[in-house]
């Protein structure tokens, strides 16, 4: 056990099983008293068991830590207050929170439901919120705090297909990650985001398999605990300068994403016509430019 992490507290949802886990085992490792918060649902949402978090409890006390068990989804305010209430009635504070509940309800746009839409934005986006909300008026009063959020890669490549809600709500993390931070910072919290890779229930399901463009085999040898080492670093004093960044992880290799820039920019004095962008975008702008996905034979 270290102690890089001694008399701090930490949430962590998502953590009955994969990345969560991990982050939930490796925090308590340093010292941290871990709230370990799990609905215990299917990777699509559905249904609850009590097991993932009481486990990972169990597996925390075994090796000297301390942590509780938490139930309540992500997906309401409620809940989200009902998590960090779990913390203060147990440990007196909260100064951590990693938010890394997730699911997957994969479907091409064209056969997506409302449900399915709706389901996926709330448990990720939706539920990141609602843990920054209920967890930042102690931030603010103790002006310290650590928030580390779960993005991916999906909205950025393809990756795979059948994955508009998923993907939306990641990037609306990295926003939400972006912003955070900078009304927190001045209180002494930092807000950053991790796209990590790594193989668990939801990557290496049936379903994704199918989907990946990727090699399956080298995704299996991505280890989910690989994860939790940059997460508590994050969490860490020692990362104090570090506010509002994306970093990218997977076994073995870190990466820190550039903010976005703006490549190019026509600029005239007035506006623009309709004529004199057909004339000058394809030939000053687009023209290198390549469709990932473009048209195939029926």
């Amino acid at each position: 056990m270290g102690d890089r992490l001694q008399g701090k507290v930490a949430i962590v949802t998502g953590a009955g099983r994969g990345i969560g886990r991990g982050e939930a085992l490796a925090l308590a490792s340093e010292g941290a008293k871990v709230v370990v918060n799990d609905l215990g649902g299917a990777r699509d949402g559905t249904g609850a068991s009590t097991s993932p978090a009481g486990e990972v409890v169990a597996e925390i006390k075994k090796l000297g830590g301390q942590a509780v068990a938490n139930h309540d989804s992500v997906t309401t305010l409620q809940g989200a207050e009902n998590i960090v209430k779990t913390a203060m009635d147990n440990f007196n504070k909260v100064d951590i929170l990693v938010n890394n509940a997730g699911i997957l309800r994969d479907r091409m746009v064209f056969n997506m439901s409302e449900e399915d839409w709706d389901l996926v934005l709330k448990v990720h986006l939706f539920g990141h919120f609602y843990t920054i909300r209920a967890v930042s008026p102690f931030f603010r009063q103790q002006r310290y705090g650590r928030i580390i959020n779960t993005s991916s890669i999906a909205g950025l490549y393809a990756t795979t297909y059948g994955q508009a809600n998923y993907g939306a709500a990641k990037e609306g993390i990295v926003g939400l990650t972006r912003k955070v931070a900078r009304d927190m910072g001045r209180y002494g919290v930092t807000c950053n985001c991790i796209r990590p890779t790594a193989g668990t229930r939801l990557t290496l399901s049936e379903e994704m398999m199918k989907a990946r463009t990727e090699d399956i085999a080298r995704l299996e040898e991505m280890k989910p605990e690989d994860i939790a080492p940059m997460v508590v670093w994050l969490a860490s004093d020692d990362a104090a300068n570090v506010n509002g960044r994306a970093f990218y992880v997977q076994t073995g290799r870190i990466g820190l994403y550039s903010e976005p820039v703006m490549e190019k920019q026509l600029v005239k004095a007035g506006g623009w016509t309709i004529d004199e962008l057909f004339n000058f975008m394809p030939i000053t702008m687009t023209w290198e430019l390549v469709n990932p996905d473009p048209p195939q034979p029926k």
